[in-house]
This record gives C-alpha cells, sequence and structure tokens, in this order.
C-alpha cells in the first residue's frame, strides 16, 4: 500500500507532465460524456413504444404434409 508521500509525489507529477489545464479539461470531457450518458438513458425510458413489434409468419400447411408429420410422429 503506497504511503501519502508516494501519492503526493505522483501527483506532482501529473501536474507537471499534463498542466492545470490539461487535467481540469480532461475531467470536464468526462463529465459531458457522464451526463450525455445519463441523458442518453433517459430518452430511451421516456419512449417506451419506440418498441418494434413482433413478426408474423403467414403459412399454410396442406392436408398431405399434416398427415406426413403425424405418421413420422406416430412411428417413432
Amino acid at each position: 500500500m503506497p504511503g501519502w508521500t508516494q501519492i503526493l509525489i505522483v501527483l506532482v507529477l501529473i501536474v507537471l507532465l499534463f498542466g492545470r489545464g490539461k487535467i481540469s479539461d480532461m475531467m470536464g470531457d468526462v463529465a459531458k460524456g457522464i451526463r450525455s450518458f445519463k441523458k442518453g438513458l433517459s430518452d430511451e425510458d421516456e419512449n417506451p413504444s419506440a418498441k418494434p413489434e413482433p413478426k408474423t409468419i403467414d403459412a399454410t400447411v396442406s392436408r398431405e404434409e399434416s398427415a406426413e408429420s403425424k405418421n413420422k410422429a406416430s412411428h417413432g
């Protein structure tokens, strides 16, 4: 577990490398991303009627096909 002095040294190095302006810009970008993510989630909740309708398959079965499937089922 790092001590307080080690954490302080790392923070000072980060500030020296990136500068205060870049760090605040990065934090602002992260905050904007979180806000847009939350907005996207709330937009999905507001439009529940936008779900696609389930599709149905229209098909007809002839008597021959029906009889064949019954024979196959009974014979095993």
